[in-house]
Parts: C-alpha cells; structure tokens; sequence
C-alpha cells in the first residue's frame, strides 16, 4: 500500500476490518508477546489497499461460479466450493559475515558482480546430498517455531543450487495458506540471524545459478472434501473432472497476459528463459494421458451414445490419474500434476495472494462462461452427458493452443507459441501494459475482484516498483565498480607494472646469457599479462562511466512507462555489460586484493 495512484500522499488513510476466516497468532518478541490479528486494508472510500480483499474476492467469485456449473452437471446438493493452495517456498541462506562485506547483498538482496565459481551445481552434489549440520539445526527451529504458530510445514530438502534450499506446508484453504507463507518468510528471517545466517528470497540472488520460485499448488474442493481437480470412480464424475480441466486450459488460454502480469517484477525477469519455470510465454502441461484423452474427445465421434463412448475411450479408467501417472514438466509455468495445478511461476519473494487472485478470477471467469453455453445446451433440449462432451468437445479444441508438453526454454518453442498466437512479454515494463487495457482486464472487474481504480493503482504501484528496484540496482552496482573494484584492479596493474620494471637487470654487460634469457621471457610474460589486465579494467571504467551517463538520464519525468522501458531497454543490459567485464577481471587480480567475498567462499558453507 505505498503512497500514489489512488493512494495520495495528503491523504494517506486506511482502515483494517478482521479476517475471521484466517487464525489469529500471538508473536514472541525479547519483552513480551504481540497478538496479530489478520485484516484487510482499505482506503476511507473501501477501495482494497492490500493483497488479502482481492483474494478473498476472488474465492468468493470462484464458489459463486463453480457451484453454479456444477448444479448443471447434476451436482446439486454441493453448497460451496473453495479453494486449497500449498505453497514451495525456495530459498538460500549463507554466512551473516559474507553477506556483510557484500553491498549488493545488503542493499538488493543480489550479487551484482561475482565471477562463477569453478564448482557450481554441474555435479548436483548439493541437491542429492544431505543437509549441512548448521542448515539443518536452523529447519528444525524453523519448523518448531512455525508449528508453534499452527503452520503445518511438512517438507524440507536442498534444492539444485549451492545453499539453496525448499520448505512447504500441508496444502490448506488458500487464503490461510497465503498469510501461512507470509509469516513463514518472516520468521525464516528472524530464526536465520539466530544461526548467524541470512535468508534470501530473491528469485536470482546468484548469476548463472538456479534461481528461486514459490511454486503454488492449487486445487478446488467443495464442502463435500472432493476435488475438483481429482479424478473420480465414476464416468460421472470424470466427466466433472474433465469439465474443470477445461476450465482451467480456458483461463490461462483466455487470460494468460494477465496472470503474467501477475507474477512481474525486476527480480523475477532475471529467472526467465531457464534454471525454473519461465514464464514469459504462459502454457499448460499436463501430460501424455491427458492429452491422449483430449485429443480423442476432440476427435471422437459416439456413435453408440454418450456413456458408452465414456467408458470405451478410457473416462471411466482415469483413477489411474490418481497414482501420479503424469510426470511433472519442470520447465512449465503451469502443470497438471495428477490432483491439482502447479503454477510454477510465482517468484520466490512475492506474496502470492496477488497471482492467486488473478489466477482464481480467471478461473471464475471461464467457469461462467462455460457454464452458460452449457446450460443453453441443455435449455436446447440436449441430455446431459451429451451436452457436456459436446462442451468439452468445443472448448479443448479452443484451448488447443495453450496445452504444451515440451521444453519451454527451447528457442523453438518461442518460435512456435509465436505462431499459436501465444504472447510473449519477457519483462515486466512489457507485461505490466496488459493492466492497462482496459479489455484485457475486464474480466477481473467482471468478476469483482479489482475495481477500474483498483487496477490502475496496481499498475503504478508495479511500474513504480521495477523503476526503484533497477535504479537502486544500477546505482548499487555504479558504486561497487567505482569504490571497489576499479581500485582494486588499479593497485593489480600496479604492482604487476612493478614486478615488470623490478625484471629488468642492472647492466647487460654483467648478466650472463641465461639470465638475458630468463629476463626477456618473463617481461614478455608479464607485458601479456599488463595488456588483459589494462583493457580489462579499461572496459569496467568505460562500463562504469556509460552507466553514470545512462542514468542521470533515465529519468523519464512523469511518464513511468517510458522510464521503465528505458531502464529495461539500456539499463540493465548495460548493467550485465559492466559485470561481464568486472567478473573477468575478478580472474586477473590477486585474491587478497579482491574487496568482495567471492562465490566459491559463499556457496560452500559446511
């Protein structure tokens, strides 16, 4: 809720009203306890000022929707539907000592600068090992203190990059599960410095590592406990299941920018294209049986009727689904994992109430819609089963579009989604412009999860953001180079031109011809060596000098679109200019000359 939009600074109010749907908590400090109490934040004229009003609308949106189709599907005793959500949470941890002496760290949460270590993740030796002693002491007080604040943590492991570790609860309603990974992330912080460790959730803390996502896993489920997306025992109820498939492909084939632009930030455009799941281009896995299903409903023709069409061409054998058949796709956003949907793009240090509320809101909204042309089906006459696999006949071959199985890093699948007329918006300036059409969003107002205002202010907030998160980055790393490393490369070039100069013997006529020898091949050694490190420095000074001059120009005034572009345009491609020259200078200077601690000394700890 920073002050501007619809927010302004002389009148800065706001008003909480309780979420008794979500359990209060008490929270020790040295001298006593708080009682925390989770609320909305609204503005004096009730205009959602948090992330939480937009997901409970959304889950309201979803339970008047979903009960709604599934009184047509012949479900007509279910009263409500809600949603259940568990959340991975990635994250590295390292020294309190090295994170100090990193600027970068302590400022944006991310090394700006710092050359590859020889060993990185290539042997995956962190990720099948077992844990570090200290890592390990630090989970088990973790989860204590996390079970002591009802969060039901369930799994700890390493993850792929050095020091990089995952946790996740028991899945739960989604609006308890999003304030469950909020206080999560706050207390992970709080237990880290008591191991004298810091815990990072940037989503690209290290360059050329894996970087960290909040892989959301989500369901629907009615007052009955069934899931929705969880394949039943019946044809009946495999043909529900199959209905909220294809509610599910609908809403990210019709509204795949805006969950994008749901999950924008400066940090998580630095995870696009690989390492995790990239969501630049927003497609659905969900497997070879599902797709063998879908197809054949497509294609298909009951010329025996409906039911026994369902049962020949495999419906009422999905509960195999339930044994996990379909094998996880790694580098899709959004995967179908035998009971639920993964959306795998969500970055590491959001909060997700905001994808989930635009995710849910989809949803809704593709429900409605289907719902509608099935109920004039069965208005026209049709019998049910019928109706239904003529609707999800109509709609898999609509979505075909957006279901992808492959690998979604490979530059032909960007050249393919181009052709199914897929979007692709690799950053955030790019995707936040979805917010301001007002078409594209209609669908959220629709539904009441954001109002017109609501939206535009969720726009500037986030363009707003990206600006100061890249120009705090830019300016981080301007200093690093003139304060730190250019001196440090300065005092190298000095004392190699000093070792040179001390070559050079006192008088020819008393050096022997092996000395003569010895001298000329070490000058000539040592002048190869001046010559890297002089143009090495000469390309981070240069570097440093065009960043200076980029960004006393960045500013674009009033018009933050342009600003942001800008800043994505030059900024941070220059940025990546100047570490690409630093980091090789790294190699060209002596280790106790070298200011920052360097990756090898961070991403080892035992």
């Amino acid at each position: 809720f920073p002050s501007g939009g619809m927010r302004t600074t002389f009148e800065a109010r706001g008003y909480t009203a309780w979420d008794p749907t979500s359990p209060m908590f008490l929270v020790e400090s040295e001298n006593g306890r708080t009682l925390c109490v989770p609320s909305v934040f609204i503005s004096y004229h009730g205009d959602s000022l948090d992330q939480k009003t937009p997901l409970l609308r959304a889950l309201e949106a979803v339970d008047r929707q979903t009960v709604a189709l599934l009184k047509l599907l012949g479900d007509v005793d279910v009263r409500s539907v809600g949603a259940t959500l568990g959340v991975e949470q990635e994250y590295f941890l390292l020294d309190r000592d090295d994170w100090a002496q990193r600027p970068d760290l302590v400022l944006c949460d991310r090394t700006l600068l710092g050359a590859a270590s020889p060993r990185g993740q290539q042997f995956e030796d962190h990720y099948f090992g077992s844990i570090p002693p200290r890592v390990l002491a630090f989970m088990e007080e973790l989860e204590f203190e996390l079970h002591r604040l009802g969060i039901p943590m369930k799994t700890r492991h390493n993850e792929v990059a050095p020091m990089q570790f995952e946790l996740a609860p028991i899945f739960e309603d989604a609006n308890i599960a999003n304030d469950h990974n909020a206080l999560t992330m706050d207390v992970a912080r709080k237990v880290a410095l008591r191991h004298h460790l810091v815990c990072l959730f940037h989503e690209k803390p290290f360059d050329g590592l894996n970087g960290s996502g909040k892989h959301s896993n989500w369901s629907l489920v009615t007052d009955r406990g069934e899931n929705l997306l969880d394949p039943g025992r019946t044809p009946h109820q495999n043909l529900r299941f199959l209905t909220f498939m294809a509610v599910c492909l609908k809403a990210v084939h019709d509204h795949g920018d805006a969950m994008r632009a749901s999950i924008a930030s400066a940090n998580n455009d630095l995870r696009l294209g690989a390492n995790e799941a990239p969501p630049a281009i927003l497609s659905v896995f969900v497997g070879d049986l599902m797709t063998q299903i879908i197809e054949r409903i497509i294609a298909g023709s009951p010329s025996e009727g409906t039911e026994q069409f369902i049962v020949d061409m495999g419906v009422g054998r999905l509960p195999q689904l339930a044994l996990d058949y379909t094998d996880r796709n790694r580098t899709s956003p959004f995967a179908f994992t035998g009971n639920r949907f993964e959306f795998r793009a969500v970055g590491s240090s959001m909060n997700c109430a905001g994808p989930m509320a635009v995710l849910l809101g989809a949803v809704a909204d593709a429900t409605g819609r289907l719902a509608a042309r099935l109920k004039a089906k069965l208005d026209g006459g049709a019998r049910r089963d019928d109706a239904v696999l003529a609707l999800l006949r109509e709609a898999f071959t609509e979505t075909a579009a957006v279901r992808f199985d492959g690998n979604n890093y490979s530059e032909d699948w960007r050249a393919e989604a181009a052709q199914r007329g897929l979007p692709e918006r690799r950053d955030t300036p790019a995707a936040l412009g979805v917010l301001r059409d007002p078409a594209r969003v209609a669908f959220l107002r629709e539904q009441g999860v954001y109002t017109e205002v609501e939206l535009a202010s969720r726009y500037n907030i986030a363009i707003e953001r990206y600006i100061k998160q890249v120009t705090l980055e830019a300016e981080t790393q301007l200093e690093l180079l003139r304060t730190l490393v250019i001196p440090a490369g300065e005092k190298q070039l000095a004392a190699t031109l000093g070792a040179w100069s001390g070559l050079a013997p006192a008088g020819d006529a008393k050096a022997t011809a092996a000395m003569r020898e010895a001298v000329t091949a070490g000058t000539r050694a040592l002048s190869g060596h001046v010559e890297r490190l002089s143009a090495t420095l000469a390309e981070v000074m240069g570097a440093a000098d065009e960043l200076e001059k980029l960004l006393s120009g960045a500013n674009g005034g009033h018009d933050e679109a342009a600003t942001a572009r800008r800043l994505a345009d030059s900024v941070r491609p220059l940025m990546a200019k100047a570490r690409e020259a630093a980091d090789r200078l790294e190699h060209l200077v002596d280790d106790e000359l070298w200011p920052l601690p360097k990756y090898r000394e961070i991403l080892f700890m035992r």
